[in-house]
Order: C-alpha cells, then structure tokens, then sequence
C-alpha cells in the first residue's frame, strides 16, 4: 500500500504532466485558397501538442487526415443544411451516414448545428438538433458524440458582474428550447467569446486592454466574493449564469472560438495577439473564479485566412499559411 506521502508525490507528478499538456484546441476554418494540405496541418496539430481540433463542415480530406490520430473533432454541420435538417430526419440520416459513419477511427466529440445562427434561421435550430440526435442514435453513436450549436458572443446582453450575466432579449426566445434540449441529452452549450470584441464595442463599458489580455495588475471587477482579474473569466461565468437565469441547469460552457487578432484594426497587433494567446493557454486549466476546473477552449484560428473580410477577420491565425509561426508561442509541448 502507497504511504500518504508517496500518494501525494504521485499525485503532484501526475498533475504537473496533465499541466504541461496542451490545455487548449484550435479552430481549423478553410476560408483560404493557400493552406497547406490537410496531411500537413494535422502533422502541425500533433507537433504543438493540440490534441482537439475544430472544424466548421466535415472536410472529406481532413477527416481521412485525422483518422487515428486520437485528436478530439467537433465538427460542423453548415448553417445552410439546417431547414433541410429541420425537415427530414431520413437527411440528418444521411449526413450523419457520409460525414460520422464514415470515418469510424476519427474520435468525434461534438456535432455543432450551426454556427452563430440568428434571425430567422433560429427556427430551424431545434428540429435540426433533435433529427441530428435521432440519426446518431441510429447510428449506434449516440453516447459518443453529442449534438449541440455554437452562439455568438452578441447572444449576451450583459457581461459583468459575472453573476447578472443575462442572453440578449431578442435570443432568449430561442435559446430556451436549445438549453433544454442540450439538459436533456447531457450536451454543452458551445459559445464564441472574444474579449476582443467586448472591448473594442465597448460591450463591458470602457475598460482596460489589460483586463481584456490576462495583465491586469489585480481585480478589475468584484462580483461578490469572487474577482475576475480578466474578461474571459468574466464571459464564461456570465454565459453559466445567462443559462441559469432561463431555468436550465447542468448545461457545461464549451468556449468553441476565441482568440486575438494580429493586425487590422484596434489594439491589433503580433505582441497582443501573442500575449493574449499564450496567457490563455497558461490560463484555462485553472478554471474561472465560480468554477476553478479547466475551461474546454478553442483558439481561433490555425491559420489566417485570406478569402475572408479584409481587416481583422484575415489575421486571426496562430500560423500563417507557409505553416511558419505569426508568433513565438507554447502550446504545451
């Protein structure tokens, strides 16, 4: 039997090799005419330690790439298949046949229906949702990989104090049935939450660059016995209590995007894209101040990608298509 001491050592050993593991997944967008083949990029994912990975529509060349690898995917069904989802559960059959069927030895974690869906396509969400689910079921996968959608950060009216956290009233209408459905089957809530953002819309009021970049010298904002000393600590805690607030609970925050962008407009740069990347990384295995476990995240994006708006939109990625680094940074490896 392990004496006290020895369990405790062992213990402090196993935690410190589970810290130096990439804490964090990255976003695999192919708005781009310039990436590297999808061969190469999975090699790149192995060789900085990511061991998930995000893809927005179910790419036959990098599900063939990633098979076996052992690296999580969440991968996307389009916003534009969602109305004929939401019509036919013999197409949520189908794709779910072509697209998770068919690649047996890729570890699927998630199925995001939609991504960032509004106006009037949030009627499709639910029906798409719950044929998805019935075609995975019927697959025999239905406890392997969940089926859930990706919000946007504009869902959220209120951002600090952490705990009046609230869903805009033009979202909550929606949101309801789609917390409901993820309570049911034990899915999360996938939510993009850029920082970035918060500040340069002044969503949060005027606030420091420091409290948006993991460098605020202390606590910025007191919410009763808890301080947040960063905006996405802020953001994941309001986005918890936003869902609470609707009368859904036990619904986990999965933040599906976020990042800093190198160039291209307000407080864009290579240094604040690296800093706030790397304290990210550094971050979200210690969980935020309400919940102190780490926070499943995904950095966006690999890559930047030239065939999206010009501006900040292209200067998102960690790499740049030549597959060098837009910056120095660890990602746990």
């Amino acid at each position: 039997m392990l004496s006290l001491h020895m369990a405790l050592l062992l213990g402090v050993i196993f935690a410190s090799i589970l810290t130096r593991a990439a804490s964090v997944g990255v976003c695999y967008g192919m708005s781009a005419n310039n990436l590297p083949p999808p061969s190469t990029v999975v090699g790149m994912l192995r060789d900085n330690g990511f061991n998930s990975v995000r893809l927005y529509a179910p790419d036959s060349d990098a599900l063939a790439a990633l098979a076996g690898t052992g690296i999580g995917v969440i991968v996307g069904a389009p916003n534009y298949v969602l109305p004929e989802m939401a019509s036919s559960a013999s197409a949520a059959s189908a794709w779910v046949r072509a697209n998770i069927a068919a690649h047996p030895d890729v570890s699927f974690r998630y199925i995001t229906v939609g991504n960032e869906v509004a106006g009037s396509d949030t009627q499709y969400l639910v029906p798409a949702m719950e044929n998805m689910h019935g075609a995975l079921a019927a697959a025999g996968l239905g406890d392997a990989v969940k089926v859930t959608t990706a919000i946007s950060q504009a869902t959220i009216a209120v951002h600090v104090p952490p705990s009046a956290g609230e869903f805009a009233d033009e979202s909550k209408p929606f949101l309801l049935p789609v917390l409901q459905f993820l309570e049911r089957t034990g899915a999360p809530l996938l939510a993009n939450l850029y920082p970035y953002f918060v500040y340069t819309y002044k969503a949060a009021g005027d606030m420091d660059v420091s409290f948006m970049l993991f460098t605020a010298a202390g606590t910025v904002v007191q919410d009763g016995e808890y301080g947040y000393q960063n905006m996405f600590d802020a953001s994941v805690d309001a986005v918890h209590a936003a869902v609470e607030r609707l009368g859904v609970s036990g619904v986990d925050v999965v933040v599906s995007e976020t990042g800093w962008p190198s160039a291209g407009g307000e407080e864009a740069s290579v240094e604040n894209a690296r800093t706030y990347n790397q304290n990210l990384v550094s971050h979200v295995g210690k969980g935020t101040p309400r919940r102190p476990w780490k926070v499943e995240t995904y950095v966006f994006s690999m890559f930047n990608e030239n065939l999206k708006e010009a501006g900040v939109e292209q200067n998102w990625g960690l790499f740049y298509p030549s597959t060098d680094r837009v910056y120095p940074i660890t990602f746990g490896k």
